[in-house]
């Protein structure tokens, strides 16, 4: 099967013939090819957002809410159908696929359409003059997806952008390409106009494109720090908009007051889901010195216990494959020099090949003890099933060792003790926090980071504001006094 670029509502052929393949990562086979997006793709795509925005940024808010809630009846339709299409892609268990990644990207959508009815600008009285401003429609946006959960972050970047009337050229991961093109195909069917969401597909030649090309007015990436840096350099070329969403290195806090049942499985959950392929993960636990035997006890009994690889497709496997053998060895390479190190193995740190998928991608999960914050496993982002448990004393001292990274993405508390709890994350250094929780993003949630792990916000209300313009009008009422 080859895949093409989907431009002004259908797919259309490249003229180079040029593609590139994609391996299911649990199986190490090819699952198909992708018709890379050359010039002629390109020059379509930025000519078919043009129009595509002048029909869509004219429509109503209460307009675009029915088309984008159909695109959302349809999403939940058809759940079962890109959810496998997400677990061939990424290597993730069904398990999660079937619950998560379409379910939160239709959520979206939903939240969104109904936020396109409340667009509004303002008036105010100047003693006879009057001015209002007007919210408006960037123009085209771009939108540069990860592969860890492919079509929810194409649903959580289409979604703020169409609901404020701009079209959007979006490519995928070349990793995990397929998922964006069925939600074109789903926009398509519910009414949106052609053209208003592209799908162009490349590595990182294409997203250059993307993010230098004048006539796009904003990029909302998601990706690793470095290509992040990357994107705002080019983007600045013409004062583009950006919002990114990029790394992490989240503390997770457990007081010795804490669930500890619960702690654990926040740090499991913390850890292992997406096979720890996930920017918010808490990879850094903090545990308290009076607890820390009793936690690392249930930790280890319970992941080697109830951790299940295998099949993705599988509905009882509910540990999946990273996303590529070159992926697979950064893992282990990081696990080696955390032995190197002197932090101790608790267990896993191995490659694992489960019965009919020995070709796969599989790292066990893996947890290492006695370690300290100057460790590389415990500074960088890893990207895998990687936990380094560490143990404190005093509040005092975990808040500033948690707050001691370039990243700040995420943090967790977990505490009985209700005034402590909002009292430690007042003092974290992170854009979202959780109490006695972890990981849970509803749409109507603001998400992104300080420091290195991000601009803006993606969901929630205040993402409305970066996704339109404001316009101000000033109203002449009296008779004009000039010195002339």
């Amino acid at each position: 099967m080859i895949l093409k670029n989907f431009i002004d509502g259908q797919y259309l052929a490249n003229a180079s013939g040029k593609t590139f393949d994609v391996i299911n990562p649990a199986s190490g086979e090819l699952a198909y090819r992708v018709e890379v997006a050359d010039e002629k793709i390109r020059t379509a795509a930025i000519a078919s957002s043009q129009q595509g925005f002048a029909v869509w940024s004219e429509m109503t808010g209460i307009e675009r809410n029915r088309i984008l809630l159909k695109a959302v009846e349809l999403l939940r339709q058809r759940n079962d159908e890109l959810a496998e299409i997400e677990v061939i892609d990424t290597g993730k268990p069904w398990q999660e696929a079937s619950v998560v990644d379409v379910v939160t990207g239709a959520d979206s959508i939903e939240y969104f359409a109904a936020l396109a009815l409340s667009i509004e600008g303002s008036q105010q009285d100047l003693g006879g003059d009057f001015y209002y401003t007007r919210r408006e429609a960037l123009g085209i946006c771009a939108g540069i997806g990860a592969w860890n959960y492919p079509l929810q972050i194409a649903c959580w970047k289409a979604a703020p952008a169409l609901a404020c009337g701009n079209s959007m050229i979006f490519k995928p991961s070349e990793e995990t390409p397929h998922g964006a093109l069925k939600l074109a195909e789903i926009f398509i069917e519910a009414g949106v106009p052609a053209g208003v969401f592209n799908v162009v597909q490349g590595d990182g030649e294409v997203g250059a494109w993307l993010t230098n090309h004048s006539d796009i007015e904003k990029v909302s990436f998601t990706g690793e720090v470095g290509t992040g840096k990357k994107v705002m350099a080019a983007a600045a070329s013409n004062l583009k908009d950006v919002t990114m969403e990029l790394g992490g290195k989240s503390p997770l806090i457990i007081f010795s007051d804490a669930d500890i049942d619960e702690a654990v499985s926040a740090a499991m959950l913390g850890n292992f889901y997406t096979q720890g392929e996930v920017c918010t993960n808490c990879t850094r636990v903090f545990v308290q010195k009076d607890i820390y035997p009793k936690f690392i006890e249930q930790l280890k009994q319970r992941t080697e216990k109830n951790i299940i690889a295998g099949d993705p497709m599988d509905p009882e496997t509910n540990f999946g494959a990273l996303i590529s053998k070159s992926h697979k060895q950064l893992v282990l390479s990081y696990i080696e020099k955390g032995t190197q190190e002197g932090a101790f193995l608790l267990t896993g740190g191995q490659e694992i090949q489960p019965k009919g998928f020995e070709n796969g991608n599989f790292v066990a999960p893996t947890i290492f003890t006695e370690c300290t914050d100057d460790m590389t496993i415990v500074k960088e982002e890893i990207f895998g099933p990687v936990m380094s448990v560490l143990v404190f004393e005093s509040e005092d001292e975990v808040i500033k060792r948690a707050n001691n990274t370039e990243f700040g993405l995420a943090a967790g508390v977990f505490t009985n003790d209700i005034r402590r709890a909002h009292r430690v994350v007042k003092q974290m250094k992170a854009g979202i926090c959780w109490i006695n929780a972890y990981g849970a993003s509803p749409a109507e949630m603001p998400v992104g980071g300080y420091k290195l792990s991000g601009i803006g916000r993606e969901n929630g209300s205040s993402t409305i504001n970066q996704y339109t313009q404001i316009k101000s009008v000033y109203v002449g009422m009296q008779t004009l006094e000039s010195p002339f």
